[in-house]
Protein backbone atom coordinates (compact mmCIF):
# COMPACT_ATOMS: atom_id res chain seq x y z
CA UNK A 1 0.00 0.00 0.00
CA UNK A 2 2.67 2.32 0.78
CA UNK A 3 4.57 1.70 -2.50
CA UNK A 4 1.04 3.00 -4.08
CA UNK A 5 0.74 5.76 -2.14
CA UNK A 6 4.06 6.39 -2.57
CA UNK A 7 3.54 6.44 -6.73
CA UNK A 8 0.30 9.03 -6.04
CA UNK A 9 2.07 11.51 -4.60
CA UNK A 10 5.12 11.16 -7.21
CA UNK A 11 2.33 12.05 -9.75
CA UNK A 12 1.08 14.63 -7.81
CA UNK A 13 4.54 16.05 -7.76
CA UNK A 14 5.03 15.67 -11.41
CA UNK A 15 1.57 18.06 -12.12
CA UNK A 16 2.76 20.34 -9.63
CA UNK A 17 -0.37 19.43 -7.16
CA UNK A 18 -0.36 19.98 -3.43
CA UNK A 19 -3.04 17.38 -2.22
CA UNK A 20 -5.86 14.84 -4.03
CA UNK A 21 -9.17 14.52 -2.73
CA UNK A 22 -9.83 10.74 -3.74
CA UNK A 23 -13.99 10.46 -3.33
CA UNK A 24 -14.45 7.18 -5.65
CA UNK A 25 -15.48 4.52 -2.80
CA UNK A 26 -13.15 1.61 -4.94
CA UNK A 27 -10.56 3.86 -4.90
CA UNK A 28 -10.47 4.83 -1.10
CA UNK A 29 -10.15 1.30 -0.76
CA UNK A 30 -7.64 0.40 -2.23
CA UNK A 31 -5.34 3.40 -1.35
CA UNK A 32 -6.41 2.94 2.50
CA UNK A 33 -7.70 -0.78 2.89
CA UNK A 34 -10.55 1.42 4.56
CA UNK A 35 -13.55 -1.28 3.56
CA UNK A 36 -17.13 0.58 4.49
CA UNK A 37 -19.45 1.27 1.97
CA UNK A 38 -21.20 4.29 0.85
CA UNK A 39 -25.03 4.82 0.77
CA UNK A 40 -24.99 6.59 -1.98
CA UNK A 41 -22.81 9.11 -3.70
CA UNK A 42 -24.46 11.96 -1.75
CA UNK A 43 -23.57 10.09 1.19
CA UNK A 44 -20.05 9.24 2.07
CA UNK A 45 -18.64 7.13 5.00
CA UNK A 46 -14.90 9.10 4.18
CA UNK A 47 -12.86 10.94 1.96
CA UNK A 48 -8.76 10.76 1.38
CA UNK A 49 -6.79 13.58 1.30
CA UNK A 50 -3.28 12.43 -0.42
CA UNK A 51 -0.79 15.27 0.10
CA UNK A 52 2.04 14.94 -2.17
CA UNK A 53 4.17 15.69 0.48
CA UNK A 54 3.51 13.91 4.01
CA UNK A 55 0.92 11.45 5.67
CA UNK A 56 -2.27 11.17 4.01
CA UNK A 57 -5.65 11.59 5.69
CA UNK A 58 -8.69 10.11 5.70
CA UNK A 59 -11.62 12.40 6.80
CA UNK A 60 -14.86 10.45 8.01
CA UNK A 61 -17.41 10.99 10.59
CA UNK A 62 -17.92 9.58 14.20
CA UNK A 63 -20.01 6.47 12.89
CA UNK A 64 -16.91 5.30 11.27
CA UNK A 65 -13.79 6.22 13.47
CA UNK A 66 -12.94 2.81 14.84
CA UNK A 67 -13.66 1.19 11.59
CA UNK A 68 -11.20 3.80 9.99
CA UNK A 69 -8.46 3.62 12.77
CA UNK A 70 -8.36 0.07 12.73
CA UNK A 71 -8.28 -0.51 8.81
CA UNK A 72 -6.52 2.48 7.40
CA UNK A 73 -3.39 2.08 8.85
CA UNK A 74 -0.50 5.21 8.04
CA UNK A 75 -3.58 7.73 7.58
CA UNK A 76 -4.50 10.32 10.05
CA UNK A 77 -7.93 9.46 10.78
CA UNK A 78 -10.03 12.73 11.07
CA UNK A 79 -13.62 13.99 11.82
CA UNK A 80 -15.38 16.31 10.86
CA UNK A 81 -18.23 16.40 13.65
CA UNK A 82 -19.32 20.26 11.70
CA UNK A 83 -19.07 18.82 8.77
CA UNK A 84 -16.47 18.22 5.98
CA UNK A 85 -15.86 21.31 4.49
CA UNK A 86 -15.89 23.14 7.65
CA UNK A 87 -12.69 20.39 8.15
CA UNK A 88 -11.25 21.07 4.80
CA UNK A 89 -11.43 24.53 4.95
CA UNK A 90 -9.11 24.16 7.96
CA UNK A 91 -6.53 22.15 5.94
CA UNK A 92 -6.13 23.79 3.37
CA UNK A 93 -4.79 26.52 5.58
CA UNK A 94 -2.59 24.13 7.90
CA UNK A 95 -0.97 21.98 4.90
CA UNK A 96 -1.06 25.33 2.73
CA UNK A 97 -2.51 23.43 -0.13
CA UNK A 98 -2.56 26.02 -3.10
CA UNK A 99 -3.71 23.45 -5.98
CA UNK A 100 -6.24 20.72 -5.16
CA UNK A 101 -7.11 18.16 -7.65
CA UNK A 102 -10.22 16.00 -7.15
CA UNK A 103 -11.80 12.99 -9.01
CA UNK A 104 -14.01 14.87 -11.44
CA UNK A 105 -15.93 11.79 -12.42
CA UNK A 106 -16.86 10.92 -8.95
CA UNK A 107 -17.97 14.46 -7.49
CA UNK A 108 -21.86 15.90 -6.96
CA UNK A 109 -22.24 19.16 -8.95
CA UNK A 110 -23.93 20.46 -5.72
CA UNK A 111 -20.60 19.07 -4.00
CA UNK A 112 -18.62 20.50 -6.78
CA UNK A 113 -20.16 24.52 -6.92
CA UNK A 114 -19.32 24.03 -2.53
CA UNK A 115 -16.20 22.94 -2.90
CA UNK A 116 -15.74 25.68 -6.05
CA UNK A 117 -16.76 28.30 -3.32
CA UNK A 118 -14.53 27.36 -0.60
CA UNK A 119 -11.37 27.32 -3.15
CA UNK A 120 -12.24 30.88 -4.07
CA UNK A 121 -12.84 32.07 -0.50
CA UNK A 122 -9.05 30.03 0.52
CA UNK A 123 -7.70 31.33 -2.92
CA UNK A 124 -6.92 27.76 -3.93
CA UNK A 125 -6.68 26.34 -7.51
CA UNK A 126 -9.14 23.63 -8.14
CA UNK A 127 -7.83 21.03 -10.42
CA UNK A 128 -10.39 18.25 -12.36
CA UNK A 129 -8.56 14.65 -12.51
CA UNK A 130 -9.41 11.63 -13.76
CA UNK A 131 -7.91 8.18 -14.09
CA UNK A 132 -4.67 8.66 -11.55
CA UNK A 133 -5.50 5.96 -9.34
CA UNK A 134 -7.73 4.37 -11.71
CA UNK A 135 -4.65 3.76 -13.76
CA UNK A 136 -2.53 1.78 -10.81
CA UNK A 137 -5.41 -0.49 -10.28
CA UNK A 138 -5.53 -1.51 -13.92
CA UNK A 139 -2.69 -4.36 -13.25
CA UNK A 140 -3.24 -6.91 -10.59
CA UNK A 141 -0.65 -7.29 -7.65
CA UNK A 142 0.00 -11.81 -6.59
CA UNK A 143 -2.64 -10.52 -3.52
CA UNK A 144 -5.32 -8.80 -5.48
CA UNK A 145 -5.36 -11.86 -7.95
CA UNK A 146 -5.53 -14.47 -5.54
CA UNK A 147 -8.85 -12.87 -4.21
CA UNK A 148 -10.29 -12.38 -7.78
CA UNK A 149 -9.26 -15.97 -8.20
CA UNK A 150 -11.43 -17.11 -4.34
CA UNK A 151 -13.99 -15.08 -6.01
CA UNK A 152 -14.18 -16.81 -9.06
CA UNK A 153 -14.25 -19.78 -6.99
CA UNK A 154 -16.95 -19.14 -5.28
CA UNK A 155 -19.28 -17.74 -7.70
CA UNK A 156 -18.79 -21.36 -10.21
CA UNK A 157 -19.93 -22.79 -6.76
CA UNK A 158 -22.60 -21.08 -6.40
CA UNK A 159 -23.80 -21.42 -10.28
CA UNK A 160 -23.41 -25.70 -9.77
CA UNK A 161 -25.12 -25.28 -6.35
CA UNK A 162 -28.27 -23.72 -8.22
CA UNK A 163 -27.94 -24.94 -11.55
CA UNK A 164 -28.47 -28.18 -10.32
CA UNK A 165 -32.13 -27.11 -8.80
CA UNK A 166 -33.32 -25.34 -11.89
CA UNK A 167 -36.42 -26.73 -12.81
CA UNK A 168 -39.35 -26.05 -15.12
CA UNK A 169 -41.75 -23.45 -13.52
CA UNK A 170 -39.34 -21.35 -11.49
CA UNK A 171 -39.36 -17.59 -12.34
CA UNK A 172 -36.63 -15.63 -13.00
CA UNK A 173 -36.98 -13.57 -10.03
CA UNK A 174 -36.73 -16.71 -7.87
CA UNK A 175 -33.90 -18.18 -9.70
CA UNK A 176 -32.04 -14.57 -9.05
CA UNK A 177 -32.77 -13.92 -5.40
CA UNK A 178 -31.60 -18.16 -4.89
CA UNK A 179 -28.53 -17.46 -6.16
CA UNK A 180 -27.84 -14.28 -4.51
CA UNK A 181 -29.17 -16.00 -1.22
CA UNK A 182 -26.19 -18.49 -1.85
CA UNK A 183 -23.41 -16.20 -2.38
CA UNK A 184 -23.94 -14.59 1.29
CA UNK A 185 -24.41 -18.20 2.71
CA UNK A 186 -20.98 -19.07 1.04
CA UNK A 187 -19.53 -16.25 2.28
CA UNK A 188 -19.67 -13.48 -0.22
CA UNK A 189 -20.22 -9.61 0.51
CA UNK A 190 -22.81 -9.98 -1.89
CA UNK A 191 -23.59 -10.12 -5.73
CA UNK A 192 -21.24 -7.84 -7.35
CA UNK A 193 -24.12 -6.54 -9.32
CA UNK A 194 -27.54 -7.24 -9.96
CA UNK A 195 -28.06 -10.88 -11.38
CA UNK A 196 -29.19 -11.25 -14.60
CA UNK A 197 -31.52 -14.45 -15.37
CA UNK A 198 -33.13 -13.94 -18.85
CA UNK A 199 -35.26 -16.99 -20.04
CA UNK A 200 -36.89 -17.73 -23.95
CA UNK A 201 -37.27 -14.21 -25.51
CA UNK A 202 -35.89 -12.15 -22.40
CA UNK A 203 -32.61 -13.46 -23.12
CA UNK A 204 -32.43 -11.20 -26.24
CA UNK A 205 -31.85 -8.01 -23.80
CA UNK A 206 -28.16 -8.61 -22.91
CA UNK A 207 -28.85 -6.43 -19.63
CA UNK A 208 -32.45 -8.08 -18.91
CA UNK A 209 -34.11 -7.74 -15.10
CA UNK A 210 -35.57 -11.04 -14.01
CA UNK A 211 -39.07 -11.06 -14.24
CA UNK A 212 -42.05 -13.42 -13.06
CA UNK A 213 -42.06 -15.13 -15.93
CA UNK A 214 -41.45 -19.04 -15.68
CA UNK A 215 -38.78 -20.80 -17.32
CA UNK A 216 -39.72 -23.45 -19.68
CA UNK A 217 -37.59 -26.92 -21.26
CA UNK A 218 -35.97 -26.29 -24.06
CA UNK A 219 -35.43 -22.61 -24.18
CA UNK A 220 -31.92 -21.23 -23.45
CA UNK A 221 -31.63 -19.46 -20.20
CA UNK A 222 -28.62 -16.66 -19.79
CA UNK A 223 -27.24 -16.70 -16.11
CA UNK A 224 -25.24 -13.75 -15.33
CA UNK A 225 -23.88 -13.70 -11.92
CA UNK A 226 -21.41 -12.13 -9.82
CA UNK A 227 -19.62 -11.78 -6.55
CA UNK A 228 -17.96 -9.46 -4.05
CA UNK A 229 -15.25 -11.20 -1.73
CA UNK A 230 -12.65 -9.32 0.22
CA UNK A 231 -13.71 -6.12 -2.10
CA UNK A 232 -12.99 -8.08 -5.56
CA UNK A 233 -15.12 -8.93 -7.43
CA UNK A 234 -16.70 -11.99 -9.94
CA UNK A 235 -18.40 -11.90 -12.87
CA UNK A 236 -19.23 -15.11 -15.37
CA UNK A 237 -22.40 -16.06 -17.47
CA UNK A 238 -23.72 -19.06 -18.80
CA UNK A 239 -26.53 -20.30 -20.93
CA UNK A 240 -27.99 -23.23 -20.35
CA UNK A 241 -30.91 -25.69 -21.12
CA UNK A 242 -33.33 -27.87 -18.81
CA UNK A 243 -33.96 -30.85 -21.33
CA UNK A 244 -32.21 -31.62 -24.37
CA UNK A 245 -31.70 -28.30 -26.32
CA UNK A 246 -32.92 -28.04 -30.33
CA UNK A 247 -30.27 -27.85 -32.98
CA UNK A 248 -30.93 -23.80 -33.08
CA UNK A 249 -29.69 -23.59 -29.60
CA UNK A 250 -26.69 -25.75 -29.89
CA UNK A 251 -25.85 -24.14 -33.17
CA UNK A 252 -26.24 -20.60 -31.35
CA UNK A 253 -23.77 -21.79 -28.14
CA UNK A 254 -21.11 -23.04 -30.34
CA UNK A 255 -20.72 -20.23 -32.62
CA UNK A 256 -20.63 -17.81 -29.30
CA UNK A 257 -18.11 -20.29 -28.11
CA UNK A 258 -15.94 -20.06 -30.77
CA UNK A 259 -15.93 -16.29 -30.78
CA UNK A 260 -14.94 -16.72 -26.96
CA UNK A 261 -11.73 -19.04 -27.53
CA UNK A 262 -10.72 -16.92 -30.40
CA UNK A 263 -11.02 -14.31 -28.24
CA UNK A 264 -8.96 -15.79 -25.85
CA UNK A 265 -6.66 -17.11 -28.36
CA UNK A 266 -5.54 -13.55 -29.01
CA UNK A 267 -5.39 -12.16 -25.49
CA UNK A 268 -2.11 -11.04 -24.74
CA UNK A 269 0.16 -8.44 -23.21
CA UNK A 270 1.17 -5.72 -26.27
CA UNK A 271 -2.10 -6.56 -28.05
CA UNK A 272 -4.92 -3.34 -27.79
CA UNK A 273 -8.37 -4.02 -26.47
CA UNK A 274 -9.74 -3.46 -29.94
CA UNK A 275 -7.72 -5.70 -31.64
CA UNK A 276 -8.82 -8.74 -29.26
CA UNK A 277 -12.58 -7.35 -30.21
CA UNK A 278 -12.15 -7.78 -33.52
CA UNK A 279 -10.59 -10.85 -33.62
CA UNK A 280 -13.89 -12.40 -31.47
CA UNK A 281 -16.40 -10.25 -33.69
CA UNK A 282 -15.53 -11.55 -36.45
CA UNK A 283 -16.27 -14.98 -35.48
CA UNK A 284 -19.83 -14.01 -34.85
CA UNK A 285 -20.29 -11.64 -38.14
CA UNK A 286 -18.85 -14.41 -40.62
CA UNK A 287 -21.66 -16.34 -39.40
CA UNK A 288 -24.07 -13.64 -40.08
CA UNK A 289 -25.15 -12.49 -36.68
CA UNK A 290 -23.00 -9.49 -36.73
CA UNK A 291 -25.74 -6.84 -35.98
CA UNK A 292 -26.98 -8.85 -33.40
CA UNK A 293 -23.62 -8.47 -31.25
CA UNK A 294 -23.60 -5.41 -29.92
CA UNK A 295 -21.81 -4.81 -26.84
CA UNK A 296 -18.18 -4.57 -26.60
CA UNK A 297 -16.09 -8.21 -26.03
CA UNK A 298 -15.19 -7.46 -22.31
CA UNK A 299 -14.16 -5.05 -19.33
CA UNK A 300 -11.70 -5.64 -16.81
CA UNK A 301 -12.61 -6.64 -13.06
CA UNK A 302 -11.20 -5.67 -9.73
CA UNK A 303 -12.60 -3.76 -7.30
CA UNK A 304 -15.07 -2.52 -9.21
CA UNK A 305 -16.79 -5.28 -11.57
CA UNK A 306 -17.05 -3.18 -14.19
CA UNK A 307 -13.47 -1.26 -14.83
CA UNK A 308 -10.66 -0.94 -17.45
CA UNK A 309 -9.51 -2.18 -19.57
CA UNK A 310 -11.40 -2.48 -22.11
CA UNK A 311 -12.08 -4.95 -25.01
CA UNK A 312 -13.85 -2.84 -27.61
CA UNK A 313 -13.38 -0.78 -30.83
CA UNK A 314 -13.00 2.26 -28.60
CA UNK A 315 -9.51 0.89 -26.74
CA UNK A 316 -6.79 1.26 -28.75
CA UNK A 317 -4.63 1.00 -25.79
CA UNK A 318 -2.38 -2.16 -25.38
CA UNK A 319 -3.26 -4.54 -22.52
CA UNK A 320 -0.08 -5.28 -20.03
CA UNK A 321 0.86 -8.25 -17.86
CA UNK A 322 -1.58 -8.55 -14.93
CA UNK A 323 -4.69 -6.82 -16.07
CA UNK A 324 -7.66 -8.92 -15.70
CA UNK A 325 -10.74 -9.16 -17.96
CA UNK A 326 -13.85 -11.19 -19.10
CA UNK A 327 -14.32 -12.45 -22.74
CA UNK A 328 -18.33 -12.81 -22.97
CA UNK A 329 -19.05 -12.77 -26.31
CA UNK A 330 -23.31 -12.68 -26.86
CA UNK A 331 -26.08 -12.96 -29.92
CA UNK A 332 -29.86 -11.25 -28.54
CA UNK A 333 -32.13 -12.22 -31.11
CA UNK A 334 -35.37 -10.81 -30.82
CA UNK A 335 -38.62 -12.93 -30.49
CA UNK A 336 -36.02 -15.98 -29.96
CA UNK A 337 -33.33 -14.94 -27.46
CA UNK A 338 -29.89 -15.10 -26.77
CA UNK A 339 -27.04 -16.89 -26.18
CA UNK A 340 -23.71 -14.98 -24.01
CA UNK A 341 -20.96 -16.88 -22.45
CA UNK A 342 -18.55 -15.11 -20.23
CA UNK A 343 -15.09 -16.09 -18.33
CA UNK A 344 -12.71 -14.23 -16.81
CA UNK A 345 -9.33 -14.23 -17.59
CA UNK A 346 -5.54 -12.91 -16.85
CA UNK A 347 -3.20 -11.36 -19.51
CA UNK A 348 0.13 -12.59 -19.10
CA UNK A 349 3.19 -11.58 -21.69
CA UNK A 350 2.31 -14.97 -24.37
CA UNK A 351 -0.92 -15.14 -23.48
CA UNK A 352 -3.63 -15.48 -21.05
CA UNK A 353 -4.55 -17.15 -17.65
CA UNK A 354 -8.21 -18.63 -17.88
CA UNK A 355 -9.56 -18.04 -14.08
CA UNK A 356 -12.84 -19.59 -14.54
CA UNK A 357 -13.26 -23.97 -14.46
CA UNK A 358 -16.60 -24.44 -14.79
CA UNK A 359 -17.65 -25.67 -18.02
CA UNK A 360 -21.14 -25.96 -17.85
CA UNK A 361 -22.53 -25.73 -21.77
CA UNK A 362 -18.88 -24.72 -22.75
CA UNK A 363 -18.54 -28.57 -23.50
CA UNK A 364 -20.97 -28.36 -26.42
CA UNK A 365 -18.15 -26.90 -28.55
CA UNK A 366 -16.38 -30.06 -28.57
CA UNK A 367 -19.32 -32.49 -28.99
Amino acid sequence: MQHTLDRIQRGLKRRKLDALLVTQPENRRYLSGFTASDHSIAETSGILLILAQGTPYLLTDSRYRLQAEAEARGFRVTLYPRGFFVLLRRLLTSEKIKRLAFESHYFLHSTAQSLDKLAREKKVEMVPLTGLVEELRLQKSAEELARIEAAVRMNEAVFQEIHRGLRPGQTEKEVAHRLENAMRAHGAEGPSFDTIVAAGPNGALPHAVPTDRAIRNGEPIIIDMGLRLAGYCSDMTRTVVLGTPDARTVAMIRLVRQAQLAGFAALRAGVSGMAVDRVARSVIEQAGYGDHFGHSLGHGVGLNVHEGPALSYRNRKQLLPGMVVTVEPGIYLPGWGGVRLENMAVVEEKGCRILNHDTTFLDLQET
